[in-house]
């Protein structure tokens, strides 16, 4: 397990390429961008040669920022690992040559699927290399990690940015995409039908640890379709309606009373299309409301534990379980111009507004 600062462990000619490309400008795209990457194998050389000179600069962003945290954050063996993570896709990216051709680009693609492999457990290695901190620094208060807290809301916004451009990259490989399919965007995607799979599987997760789940209703126009990743909806609605399904079954498992359902509203205006989900769950008191988009809060256990190993990693959840899930949704939402916003009745339930941007014109936001 790496303990050394990079500028120990490394050569020195590598910390200062990290840092030469760490100093580039980064290059956002748009939704509408990334689905004209599509169709040709011209195309696919475009991409791979944005990929290839996009991602080393993105990556070595992230690497001088671990190397910089505050409050010893960089010296916890988690975060550690996770520096070593991006430091080995830096290299990789910059030791491939130019990519000049059909032969090239198919080689590079299968590089950087083993990439993004390498990095699948950043989130909870990220979020074990906070557990340790707290437990070292137990005195600290989530207010006073502000530093921490806008670090990793980048350091989460720029991964899904990285995960995004590779896997829309390798998607369009795909040589029996789904209709309306451009890599990972449908370009005619149905929010509601989104919501509703989203929906059933929560469910699921809550009959599986409580024995029943309440029901989910969802009203909207069925005909509503609009350009977006469905991976990403569905990744959102599931974090709501899980944390929803949760509070409804725990205020009246003991109830003679049915529990009520979940409401789900999809809305399509000219700009957003919006998904508002409501539950009576007992509401968030309101001097609670600012800690649940916080990463130093939560309670819930982390599925790795304080003696990872690189196996463990492999095989633990990505990000259910440890309380990530709302404020890494909102990022989600931001990435492509949308928001996430959170009302709560304490005593009654809360709401939850989910805004996706239906131009698909807005540009990544590149921290």
């Amino acid at each position: 397990m790496a303990k050394k600062k990079l500028s120990d462990s490394v050569v020195k000619e590598l910390a200062e390429e990290v840092k030469e490309w760490g100093s580039m400008k980064q290059t956002g795209v748009s939704l509408k961008q990334m689905m004209n990457f599509g169709g040709s194998s011209k195309n696919l050389l475009i991409s791979a040669q944005f990929v290839h000179k996009e991602l080393p600069i993105r990556i070595a962003r992230r690497v001088i920022e671990l190397e910089n945290l505050p409050y010893g954050l960089s010296t916890q063996n988690a975060v550690l690992q996770v520096r070593d993570w991006y430091l080995d896709s830096f290299r990789d990216l910059r030791s491939y040559p130019e990519i000049k051709d059909k032969n090239d680009e198919l080689k590079f693609t299968q590089m950087v699927k083993m990439i993004k492999v390498r990095h699948n457990n950043v989130v909870p290695m990220m979020a074990l290399g906070v557990k340790q901190l707290k437990k070292e620094r137990p005195q600290f208060d989530y207010k006073d990690l502000k530093e921490v807290h806008q670090f990793l809301d980048r350091f989460y916004l720029s991964r899904i940015g990285i995960r995004m451009l590779i896997g829309q990259h390798v998607a369009l490989h795909d040589p029996n995409p789904l209709p309306n399919c451009v890599g990972y965007i449908h370009t005619k995607m149905s929010p509601l039908e989104v919501a509703r799979d989203a929906s059933e599987d929560a469910r699921s997760m809550c009959l599986r640890e409580y024995g029943s789940a309440p029901a989910v209703n969802i009203y909207g126009d069925p005909n509503l379709t609009f350009p977006y990743v469905p991976s990403h909806l569905h990744m959102m609605v599931f974090e709501l309606v899980k944390n929803s399904a949760r509070a409804v079954q725990e205020r009246f498992m003991d109830s003679y009373d049915d529990a009520p359902p979940i409401r789900i509203i999809v809305a399509g205006g000219l700009e957003d299309v919006t998904i508002k989900i409501s539950d009576e769950g007992g509401g968030i008191p309101r001097s609670g409301l600012p800690k649940i988009f916080t990463y130093l809060y939560s309670t819930a256990e982390n599925p790795l534990d304080e003696d990872f190993t690189s196996t463990g990693a492999a095989t633990a959840c990505t990000m259910a379980g440890y309380g990530y899930g709302i404020p890494i949704s909102r990022l989600y939402a931001r990435y492509f111009g949308g928001d996430l916003q959170i009302l709560s009745m304490e005593g009654y339930g809360t709401d939850a507004f989910l805004h996706l941007l239906r131009l698909g014109d807005s540009q990544e936001p590149l921290p």
